[in-house]
């Protein structure tokens, strides 16, 4: 059996490894190709070429390496011509897989998207590209599936990869240990890993620690910084703001874990606070006329992955952003702020309620334990492979694979 990988993202390279190593324990004869990055390589796989080291956001750096992806589609279409394919997995990377897509239809070869677009949130009329080209969409969210079944796609739950990863995820026990060494309650700030994350969300997060130090001296904060460049540009922000802050580099895990509360930029760290109970307000600072854009074209209520997971239903009903503080707003496990203005205030009051309100802070992880139980749990790639395997060979459909492999029941409406 060969199967060719399309993959684009640094993070996609990894979830690919370990499906790629997953499948391989199943059955070493099968052969895994195509485009990826070094773990996928390392795993196994027959790299044409390294696919993450194109990973660009900008249109001008698309611009730049036009003629190589054309080159690389171009390539992938002979092989998957001349070659003997029995499935393409695509992950992440949507403007480039769209073209490997095609190709593999073309050539009548079934497609799996692993990690589909988010096309729920802000695009839904792109629904017509998966179903004209994709065949199987393999869900990381639990409302996925209903939502891509209800408009005619072939689509299954099977969990996230980045709970199998923090699972075996590596600590600085020594340092961890350090952390609780004290008498003052941890208040852990994420800033995010890209850089212009840090620039518009730090401000936030310092204004919001001088706000709470000022009505509660029984706590103390640390930055968790993605990288030492961040932490040496943003040194002076922080010492002009007179607020008593500690800074680490690579700690973010052992932060974390030792944190009585945490407020985190909006990203895919609410699915690692949610794996450690960790109660959390959410920020996401945006331009201006992008809070005027997503009245219009963001579909759902929430930005939070851990709220969307938490809802019934993630439709939004009319153009107004989510307000936490709205008293007739729908409660979430995460409160996060959407703004373009500061809601350092606002996030302090809610740091506050849980220090001074230990019962309101215990209600808190309780109710991330229940929504971990159910979701924040491994075996993902297991799933993943197994559903691959069972659809190659034949074996059965959607329906008995979500039955013996006991995921929880997805049917919520979208």
């Amino acid at each position: 059996m060969r199967i060719f990988f399309s993959v684009g993202e640094p993070s996609g390279d990894l979830h690919g490894a370990n499906l790629i190593r997953r499948l391989k324990s199943r059955d070493s004869a099968i052969e895994c190709v195509g485009l990826g990055g070094p773990k996928m390589q390392a795993a196994g796989c027959d790299l044409h070429f390294d696919l993450t080291s194109l990973a660009v956001m900008f249109l001008a750096s698309v611009l730049k390496n036009i003629r190589l992806f054309f080159r690389l589609i171009a390539e992938a279409d002979r092989y998957l011509e001349t070659h003997q394919v029995d499935a393409v997995v695509l992950i992440d990377y949507a403007g480039f897989n769209w073209w490997i897509a095609r190709k593999a239809k073309k050539h009548g070869i079934p497609v799996f998207f692993y990690g589909v677009p988010q096309v729920w949130a802000w695009a839904p009329w792109r629904i017509r590209k998966i179903q004209k080209l994709v065949d199987h969409v393999l869900c990381k969210l639990p409302f996925e599936a209903a939502w891509f079944e209800q408009r005619n796609c072939h689509a299954t739950y099977v969990g996230h990869p980045y709970f199998d990863q923090l699972v075996h995820q590596e600590y600085d026990s020594a340092f961890a240990e350090k952390l609780l060494h004290s008498n003052k309650k941890l208040i852990t700030l994420l800033p995010g890993s890209r850089n212009q994350e840090v620039k518009s969300v730090l401000p936030i997060l310092l204004d919001t620690a001088k706000a709470v130090l000022q009505e509660d001296e029984t706590c103390r904060f640390a930055i968790a910084f993605y990288n030492e460049s961040q932490r040496q540009e943003s040194s002076e922000l922080i010492a002009q703001s007179n607020v008593a802050v500690e800074a680490y580099v690579g700690k973010t895990p052992e932060l974390m874990r030792a944190a009585y509360a945490c407020v985190a930029c909006s990203g895919s760290v609410s699915l690692e606070l949610l794996y450690h109970r960790k109660p959390t307000v959410i920020v996401f600072k945006v331009k201006r006329w992008v809070m005027v854009a997503q009245a219009f074209m963001l579909r759902i209520k929430f930005i939070t992955l851990v709220n969307l997971i938490a809802t019934k239903e993630i439709r939004r009903r009319n153009f107004r952003p989510y307000d936490p503080d709205d008293p007739k707003a729908e409660s979430c496990v995460m409160p996060e702020y959407l703004t373009a203005g500061d809601p350092s205030q606002k996030v302090a009051r809610r740091v506050l309620g849980w220090l001074q309100d230990v019962p309101s802070h215990s209600d808190s992880v309780a109710e991330l334990d229940r929504l971990a139980i159910r979701y924040a749990q491994p075996g993902a790639t297991t799933r993943a492979a197994d559903y691959l395997l069972r659809e190659l060979c034949d074996e059965g459909g959607t329906e008995e694979f979500q039955s013996q492999v006991g995921l929880p029941d997805t049917e919520r409406a979208a």
